[in-house]
C-alpha cells in the first residue's frame, strides 16, 4: 500500500479552506500512522503556501499541530508571506502589539516546537531568505528594542559563544540568538533594518534610543510601521487559488 499524495493534498487543502482545521489534522495524523512522518513532510512541501499559513496560524504555532512539527523549512518560510493577509487597517492602528504578539506566538512556536537545534536553524535560515521573513522578524524584534540592542552587544563580543542570556529578558531574545547562529547575514539584515543607522554608528543608535527627549527621532522603526510593510508583501492570490470547487468526500480514496 502506498500513499496517494495528490489526494491527501487535495483533501487537506479543502478542509483547511472550509475551516475544518481539526479534520485536516486528523487526515495528516491518519496518514502519518500508516505511512510515516516523511509522507507528511512530502505532502506539506507541495501544499500551497497560503493554505499552510491558514492552517498553521490557527494553532498559534503550538505543539498540538502535526503540521507545525513537520512542515519543511522552505514551505514554512513561503507560508509566512500570507500571515498578514487578514490584517485590517484599524487593527494595525489600534492594536499593533496584539498583531505582533500573534506573529511572535506563531514563529516562536514553530521554531521551538522541538529541541532539534539543526531544525530550528534551518527554519530561521529559510525564514531570513525571504523578504517577508526578514520583515516578520523585524516586527518581533521591535517589541523589545532594548533587549535586541543588548543582544547585539553580546554578539559583537562573544560571537559564536553567545547564548540567550538571563531569564529576565524578553522571550524574543532566544529567537534572536538562534537567528544569529542560523545565519549571520540574516541577523544583520534584521538588525540593520530595525535600527537603520546601526551599521554606520551603533553607539549613536544606543544614545538615541536611550534619550528621553520627546522631540528626538526614533532610533528604530515602529512595530506599527513594520506591520504595514509586512502586509504590503502579501502575494496577490490568483482567483483560482481562492475558489475551491465542491467535491465529494475523498474518504478512503486518499490511500491506494
Amino acid at each position: 500500500m502506498s500513499i496517494n499524495l495528490p489526494a491527501l493534498r487535495k483533501e487537506f487543502t479543502e478542509l483547511v479552506i472550509a475551516g475544518s482545521t481539526e479534520r485536516a489534522e486528523a487526515a495528516f495524523s491518519e496518514a502519518a500512522e500508516k505511512f510515516g512522518d516523511l509522507a507528511i513532510v512530502e505532502a506539506l512541501a507541495s501544499i500551497e503556501p497560503q493554505v499552510t499559513s491558514l492552517h498553521l496560524s490557527s494553532f498559534d504555532g503550538g505543539k498540538l499541530s502535526l503540521a507545525t512539527l513537520l512542515v519543511p523549512p522552505k514551505a514554512w518560510a513561503e507560508s509566512l508571506a500570507f500571515f498578514a493577509a487578514k490584517w485590517r487597517d484599524e487593527d494595525i492602528e489600534d492594536e499593533p502589539e496584539v498583531l505582533a504578539e500573534a506573529l511572535f506566538a506563531h514563529i516562536h512556536g514553530v521554531v521551538f516546537s522541538t529541541d532539534d537545534h539543526d531544525r530550528r536553524r534551518a527554519l530561521l535560515k529559510a525564514c531570513a531568505a525571504t523578504d517577508s521573513g526578514i520583515m516578520a522578524l523585524m516586527i518581533l524584534f521591535s517589541m523589545a528594542p532594548d533587549d535586541i540592542l543588548e543582544t547585539a552587544d553580546r554578539i559583537d563580543t562573544m560571537r559564536n559563544y553567545v547564548t540567550a542570556g538571563s531569564e529576565s529578558e524578553h522571550d524574543v531574545v532566544p529567537l534572536a540568538v538562534e537567528l544569529y547562529h542560523a545565519t549571520q547575514d540574516g541577523w544583520e539584515q534584521v538588525l540593520y533594518g530595525l535600527f537603520p543607522n546601526y551599521m554606520h554608528d551603533p553607539d549613536a543608535v544606543r544614545e538615541q534610543h536611550a534619550s528621553e527627549d520627546e522631540d528626538a527621532p526614533d532610533a528604530h522603526r515602529s512595530t506599527q510601521e513594520l506591520l504595514y510593510q509586512l502586509r504590503k508583501l502579501v502575494p496577490q492570490s490568483k482567483a483560482k487559488d481562492r475558489t475551491v470547487k465542491k467535491h465529494k468526500s475523498l474518504g478512503s480514496d486518499i490511500f491506494s
